[in-house]
């Protein structure tokens, strides 16, 4: 029976043999590694990432493609919005016998709540050995973007802290079913193995008033922010968020953190 893919799940079905081929090579799978796939749709990408894997967890929120899907012996299937998915317990229920393993996480995410998945799995990221995705092109390219670019957005930092990301592959849109109406990329991320030590919530913060009038110096937002934090520090307020490096957004919040530690 065919399945007719539902615009409310943002579904376009990868239908290209050779993207298949050339997004499994650039994960590059090996047996019994623990690998989770989110939005596995009719299982283009599945199948060829379970027969290199042996078993492969797989999250569908499509009431339909989850009872199809469990049809397959090698398949875990977790029926839910990823966006309420425990990657830790996955971790641990996956290692009961054995060392724990990092995760590997693959997906092609909807493209209408990429970046709310992409900050879910933020909080997940000392499991996860790395992640690929494909997303949008345009989302990728605020991912990667390097500082003082057109790009350069909140996302690209509160990624960019934590992850090292690479645009890996293009995909058009003739590769779907249906087509989507936007050009497509595959992003590898792979957490940083000595990661700052950060107060997240004030980072994410700071950064999303810092990138709240991106056209503006940054001393109309971010100046003020600082001034209700009391920041006795420096840091050079007449430049826009986008001509700030990532680690100066990172040193920016460690004063901050010390700063308010010393003073308590």
């Amino acid at each position: 029976m065919q399945h007719i893919a539902r615009k409310r799940f943002g579904q376009h079905f990868l239908s290209d043999g050779g993207i298949i081929d050339a997004i499994v090579s650039a994960i590059a799978p090996l047996p019994n590694q623990h690998m989770v796939e989110i939005g596995p749709g009719l299982a283009a990408l599945t199948q060829p990432l379970v027969e290199r894997l042996g078993a492969l967890t797989v999250i569908e929120l499509d009431r339909d493609l989850a009872k199809r899907l469990r049809e397959h012996p090698q398949l875990r299937v977790i029926e839910s919005d990823v966006l309420k998915v425990d990657f830790f317990r996955i971790a641990q229920e996956q290692t009961v016998n054995t060392p724990p393993a990092k995760l590997r996480v693959v997906g092609n995410l909807p493209y209408n709540i990429s970046t709310p998945i992409l900050f879910h799995l933020l909080q997940y990221v000392d499991c996860i050995e790395d992640q690929h995705f494909m997303l949008q092109k345009e989302v990728i390219d605020r991912m990667v973007a390097a500082p003082d670019t057109s790009d350069f957005s909140r996302l690209s930092v509160m990624l960019q802290w934590r992850y090292a990301m690479e645009d890996v592959l293009f995909v058009p849109p003739e590769s779907f079913d249906p087509p989507p109406r936007v050009d497509s990329a595959v992003v590898r991320m792979v957490p940083l193995a000595e990661p700052p030590n950060i107060d997240i919530a004030l980072f994410s913060e700071m950064v999303q008033v810092a990138f709240s009038q991106r056209r503006k110096l940054i001393r109309h937002s971010l100046g003020r922010w600082l001034e209700s934090k009391n920041f006795s520090g420096t840091f050079d307020l007449q430049r826009r968020a986008q001509e700030i490096p990532v680690a100066q957004y990172v040193g920016l919040v460690q004063q901050l953190t010390l700063q308010s530690t010393l003073a308590h």
